[in-house]
């Protein structure tokens, strides 16, 4: 089985309750995607919220990897950016895929799905994304094409004495 991915996705009740669902899992399950366990979908809900207002101002776009039973089983959030020196890449945020789908290649074909995508987007040469470093989570990234081009230790804070560096990537496209 392979997911069917879903550029832009209508934004419905569904989603939204399956987009917190899966944040909550893959966090829950020690996924490294701006929140640790525990966490409730709750305590979620305003990350997606900014996501989702992003979205309705046209800043962002959703990649959603649907798997047999219709849930959303992986994310990928594409943020335009703003800045006129800068809009030639794209940034990719949340990037995740559900813990009973880990290990299956299923994070590989998001991330070759994110890549079709962003070749489509008009003058966009590059995708950049950061990840937390202490996981190996850019060793992974690196097997999918993507350059390690910056880090900045100790810029993330998982708890108190357990600090992260923050792992830049990125993947060329012209």
């Amino acid at each position: 089985m392979s997911l069917t991915f879903r550029l832009d996705p209508a934004v419905t009740p569904e989603l939204r309750d399956g987009v917190l669902r899966l944040w909550a899992d893959v966090s829950n399950a020690g996924g490294a995607v701006g929140f640790v366990p525990p966490v409730a979908p709750e305590a979620i809900r305003p990350a997606l919220v900014q996501h989702f207002v992003a979205m309705a101002e046209g800043r962002s776009r959703l990649l959603v990897g649907y798997g047999e039973d219709g849930e959303a089983a992986a994310t990928a959030f594409f943020t335009f950016n703003t800045h006129r020196l800068m809009t030639h890449w794209v940034w990719l945020y949340t990037v995740m895929v559900h813990p009973r789908y880990q290990g299956l290649g299923y994070g590989r074909e998001l991330l070759e799905e994110a890549e079709r995508a962003a070749r489509g987007f008009d003058g966009i040469q590059a995708i950049r994304l950061t990840c937390r470093g202490g996981l190996g989570l850019e060793h992974f990234y690196a097997s999918c094409g993507y350059k390690e081009v910056g880090r900045v230790p100790g810029a993330i804070r998982v708890a108190p004495g357990d600090d992260r560096d923050d792992v830049i990537m990125l993947l060329t496209l012209a």
